[in-house]
């Protein structure tokens, strides 16, 4: 049985010669024997017992790497088919491959596996080591397992100029590429970081990316999270102790009112990072994208890819989930539809759940509230109603929504949405009023400490405000320029602009934050309806609500006043300055308007240009697009073009987001349509659109949606916070009692 368990010094120096040094090179050059103690110290501690175990597929760097990576370090490195397999068979992995043929080989290479122990080394496996569960098992015991993830076509690439007797499982009539997928599996079953190494990176620039994603995955406190009103030190004022993703999760909003934010920023990948994701699938690119901005003590890797496949995978009619399709000129559709409600919601709340479930203690239930302007709502029940049975019954979820503020359809929608742990309260009010009265209740400690030591139940959100929600929205941001890529349209690093329309801000937001992390777009376009008080305050630096109503238009997912993600975005251009942040949004609340400062708008205006339009040209942009193309926009893709039509400069491709299906709206596209009689009843209006046979297809989701629930029965509150408290409290005691 092979054990190693004691560093190996490159040199060998006598404990006398070595003190001898160390005293001269302290007393007469003491800042650089600081320096060299700490690099040695920092090395050291870096893997204690633990092993540093490089997997990849063949030709991933795996030998060099783990030389470089030991070399670093000063640790022994032990490549398994040089020093183990090939040792202990005592002839070529090619040849005992020859020997005993494919199936036999994995067994022998797995039991060589079993009989090794290692400590304090880098390990590099083999290609095929990872294929055994037993042998994995074992070594993963003492080790942390780092994937060097080499796109397929630089994998294959790299083999052609290298004999390929030794790749376990190639043979006549199954293809390198083949083979290469396939054991894509067992890798990610295993590895607990991922390392992105792209075509043309050296491999001592691969090696110093391992010991960085050894030290982050080791330690977690570098990713905590403050409030975006907190001080300089990053402290609220309630809050002395760190936050962590899971934490942000389940408690939503701040205890100071603030939102949630990573204190160290978001991770930027490098061109060739991204460029290496430029030919996987959406679900391969969310994985990464997410393994960077979750932390595995929050959610290990293997868990994580669980949850994305789940929420990504049979839910989406189309596969590929986030489709980018050309429109016309050099305008393009994000299309962001295709989930199970027909919007871009799904993107988020098919995976929030999941990620919550996972992250809240056992010992407590949760009640999660949610304000919604329209698609928020339906899109919420549909993600919880597919937690396991058990999640079922430890979290519940109640959706308020502005009763007479959303279309017929998606009002239909989330009442028949609703399941035996999710309901929808229609409220007599607007969705501003819905977002504060939540905000109100999630600061309220007399209301919140109730409902725990009362009930045993906490307040949580997921609405945008919720720092998971904002995530997903990054992915298929970054997802639509790499597709650009990928269609041959640009090349990686030619800008583009993106469109959106925007009501609360965070579909806008994470636009801004994949351009923060390496994705190259230049211009944020934001789209609004007559609710534009985004226009003017992006136009002038002047929020202003006072003598503002809400307006109801065709785009009632805009109909916002309050955009609470833009808290976020000022905070990071303020430099995190927490007590600005904090004036200006309760000069807000106190006085209805604040204004950025001169320097602050600059910065603004470098980021963002913003345009609005009027439910008119909202339809005559339907009525247009369609007659000259065959294709529907929903109302708030339409905004979007409109804005695009005035704003863009045509130097660039523009991106506009298509954030729901028409199939949601469906009397404002019969109208746009020029229909002149209406049904009223949604099902009717859906089978009218489907007799245009246009593009894309009527949403199958929201058809049977329909067809099965019809419109059935839900709550109705007044506009009163007092009263929404004690309808929580209500069906506390009815569900979880």
């Amino acid at each position: 049985m092979f054990h190693i368990f004691q560093y190996q010094p490159l040199r060998l120096i006598t404990q006398n010669s070595l003190s001898s040094m160390c005293l001269k090179l302290m007393l007469s050059r003491p800042v650089a024997f600081a320096q060299i103690w700490k690099s040695w110290f920092s090395s050291h501690s870096l893997l204690g017992k633990k092993n540093i175990i490089l997997m990849g597929p063949p030709g991933a760097g795996k030998t060099t790497t783990g030389r470089i990576v030991g070399q670093k370090l000063d640790c022994p490195v032990i490549d398994v088919d040089d020093d183990i397999l090939e040792t202990t068979w005592n002839m070529s992995v090619s040849e005992k491959l020859q020997d005993v043929g494919h199936e036999e080989f994995l067994e022998e290479e797995g039991k060589a596996l079993l009989k090794f122990s290692a400590s304090g080394s880098v390990i590099s496996l083999s290609g095929s080591n990872p294929m055994h569960s037993a042998g994995m098992q074992h070594i993963k015991k003492n080790g942390i397992v780092v994937y060097l993830d080499v796109p397929t076509t630089v994998i294959m690439s790299r083999l052609k100029s290298k004999e390929t007797d030794r790749i376990v499982g190639l043979s006549p009539g199954i293809s390198l590429k083949d083979l290469l997928q396939f054991r894509k599996q067992f890798y990610k079953r295993w590895f607990d970081i991922r390392v992105l190494c792209g075509g043309d990176v050296a491999a001592e620039v691969v090696a110093e990316k391992v010991i960085d994603a050894v030290k982050r995955y080791q330690d977690s406190e570098l990713e905590s999270f403050v409030s975006t009103r907190s001080d300089r030190s990053g402290r609220s004022r309630e809050d002395s102790h760190k936050l962590y993703f899971s934490d942000v999760v389940t408690q939503g909003l701040a205890l100071d009112g603030g939102l949630f934010v990573p204190e160290r920023g978001l991770p930027r990948f490098t061109a060739e990072e991204w460029q290496g994701l430029i030919e996987v699938t959406y679900v391969e690119r969310a994985q990464v994208i997410l393994e960077r901005c979750i932390h595995p003590a929050d959610i290990p890797a293997s868990k994580l890819a669980e949850i994305i496949e789940t929420a990504y995978g049979e839910n989406f009619s189309c596969s590929k989930v986030a489709p980018v399709r050309h429109l016309a000129g050099n305008q393009f559709l994000l299309e962001l539809f295709h989930g199970p409600t027909a919007s871009f919601k799904d993107f988020a709340l098919q995976l929030v759940p999941h990620l919550f479930a996972y992250c809240i203690p056992r010992s407590c239930n949760y009640l999660i509230l949610v304000a919604t302007s329209g698609d928020t709502g339906s899109a919420v029940l549909d993600g919880f109603s597919r937690l396991h049975d058990t999640d079922k019954q430890r979290i519940a979820l109640v959706n308020f929504f502005p009763e007479d503020g959303v279309s017929p359809i998606q009002k239909s929608q989330m009442i028949g949405c609703q399941k035996e742990n999710a309901w929808s309260v229609g409220v007599k009010s607007d969705f501003d009023f819905c977002q504060t009265a939540i905000k109100q209740m999630f600061t309220n400690s007399d209301f919140t400490g109730f409902l725990t030591v009362e009930y045993g139940t906490a307040l949580a959100a997921a609405n945008s405000i919720n720092w998971a929600r904002l995530l997903p929205q990054i992915v298929y941001h970054a997802s639509a320029y790499l597709d650009l890529v990928h269609q041959g349209i640009i090349s990686f690093g030619s800008p583009v602009d993106v469109c959106i329309p925007t009501g609360n801000f965070g579909n806008m937001l994470a636009a801004f934050y994949a351009k923060m992390m390496g994705i190259p777009i230049r211009k944020c376009i934001c789209a609004s309806n007559e609710n534009n008080v985004l226009t003017d305050f992006i136009r002038t630096g002047v929020y202003d609500l006072r003598g503002r109503k809400l307006i109801s238009s065709f785009s009632p997912a805009v109909d916002i006043l309050k955009s609470s993600n833009l808290e976020r975005y000022l905070h990071l251009i303020a430099n995190e300055d927490g007590q600005l942040v904090t004036q200006l949004f309760n000069q807000l609340e106190n006085q209805g308007h604040f204004q950025l400062q001169k320097d602050l708008l600059g910065k603004l205006q470098q980021d963002l240009v913003a345009g609005w339009c009027s439910d008119e040209d909202c339809l005559a942009a339907i009525h247009s697009v369609y007659s000259t193309t065959g294709y529907i926009l929903d109302t708030h893709t339409a905004v979007a073009k409109v804005v695009a039509d005035r704003l863009q400069d045509r130097t660039c491709p523009i991106i506009i987001s298509s954030t729901a299906h028409y199939s949601k709206f469906a009397p404002a596209i019969l109208r746009a349509l020029r229909i002149a009689e209406i049904n009223q009843n949604p099902l009717s209006q859906l089978h009218l659109l489907s007799s245009y046979s246009a593009l894309p297809p009527i949403h199958w989701g929201l058809l049977e949606t329909l067809k099965k629930t019809g419109n059935g029965d839900h709550q109705v509150c007044a506009a009163d916070v007092s009263v929404l408290m004690s309808h929580i409290e209500t069906l506390i005691q009815n569900h979880f009692m």
